[in-house]
């Protein structure tokens, strides 16, 4: 969907500034209107889910699964749900190719938790006029969600896709990653995750005034209580979202190691990363693994230190603008895909790289 324009003409100079605004006004609603009827006409509309922190924000991820919802003829409604789903809803309000915004204010879809949020997407999915098509990110959230609305509304999920061909065929890697797959479903209800970093993020519009509306009433049965999380505190950047990823693996040798990894990170202003490998010998936390079965990364610069390049953690970072390898074995499979690649002990180039930063 295209952004409604701002048009200047010889009447909307001469006005004083409240009459300028105003006929702005008026030619946006004119365009919405025919864009919606444009809309129902094609017969296609989008539903994306939009988790909501319990500070109001919203996920990074959701910007690019609407990116990707846009790419659909029809009309994008974003759907926020929990606590704190009316100030993220305002958020929303704000960006561009959205046509409203869905509110559910209710502590029972905090932590989305896929019992009750699955079944309010599929409420909204009944009352929503013309839905065919929900989208959301192929995040921790979205990979909890998603097969619970596939499996309620009898519907095959097309998970994880790097590009929308048409409105019912999809881009999706297999075999972690060494296959792309087009892939096309037959399902009146598409259910699709999307693999956030093949997706700009939908952009803000000043201009942009999305209007919202409350969710009905949903009841859900209480199949699981939310207790605690642990989460991790850092300064440093989202490993999701950041432009700088340094990641360590299995020849760092020790939790004490590893914090060369950290060091090298805070001098570069990067997120810090992890192969599996690190994760499963307990040199760091297990929200820091990238890879097929950890984070889908694409930044703009990846440094892979002590990481040998087994197949599912290139899954992971393969699509990163550039990408650095620190490693001491000249065959590691990683300089197959380094942009860049240095050979030698990690020991020594480390304490070298951050003298030189």
């Amino acid at each position: 969907m295209l952004a409604p324009l701002r048009v200047r003409t010889p009447l909307l100079r001469a006005h004083h500034a409240f009459g300028r605004m105003y006929t702005y006004q008026q030619q946006q609603q004119q365009q919405q209107q025919q864009q919606q009827q444009q809309h129902q006409r094609c017969g296609l509309a989008s539903l994306v889910y939009v988790e909501a922190r319990a500070d109001g924000k919203i996920d990074d991820g959701a910007l690019n699964a609407i990116s990707a919802a846009r790419k659909i003829p029809g009309p994008v409604t974003a759907v926020v749900a929990g606590t704190a789903a009316d100030v993220a809803a305002r958020a929303l309000a704000k960006i561009e190719g959205l046509s409203k915004v869905v509110v559910a204010k209710d502590a029972k879809y905090d932590h989305a938790l896929p019992e009750t949020n699955a079944s309010l997407l599929k409420a909204l999915q009944g009352t929503e006029d013309g839905i065919t098509h929900v989208f959301a990110p192929h995040s921790a959230a979205g990979k909890n969600i998603m097969p619970r609305l596939a499996a309620l509304l009898d519907a095959q999920q097309v998970s994880d896709i790097t590009a929308v061909e048409a409105e019912d065929t999809f881009v999706r890697p297999v075999y972690a990653g060494n296959a792309i797959a087009t892939v096309r479903t037959s399902d009146p209800i598409k259910i699709v995750t999307v693999r956030t970093s093949a997706f700009p993020a939908a952009s803000t519009g000043a201009a942009a005034d999305v209007p919202a509306e409350s969710a009905p009433p949903v009841e859900t049965a209480p199949l699981s209580t939310w207790i605690k999380e642990d989460v991790a505190k850092s300064d440093r950047p989202d490993l999701s979202s950041a432009k700088r990823v340094v990641s360590g693996g299995r020849a760092v040798k020790s939790t004490d190691g590893f914090k060369m990894i950290y060091d090298l990170a805070d001098k570069l202003g990067a997120a810090v990363g992890a192969s599996r490998a690190a994760v499963d010998a307990g040199y760091c936390d297990n929200s820091l693994q990238v890879g097929q079965t950890g984070r889908i990364v694409a930044p703009d610069l990846y440094v892979a230190i002590g990481i040998s390049g087994a197949i599912q953690h290139l899954a992971g970072m393969k699509d990163s603008r550039v990408i650095v390898a620190i490693n001491k074995d000249a065959d590691a499979p990683i300089f197959q895909i380094a942009d860049y690649g240095l050979v030698g002990d990690l020991f020594t180039i480390i304490p070298e790289l951050k003298e030189k930063l």
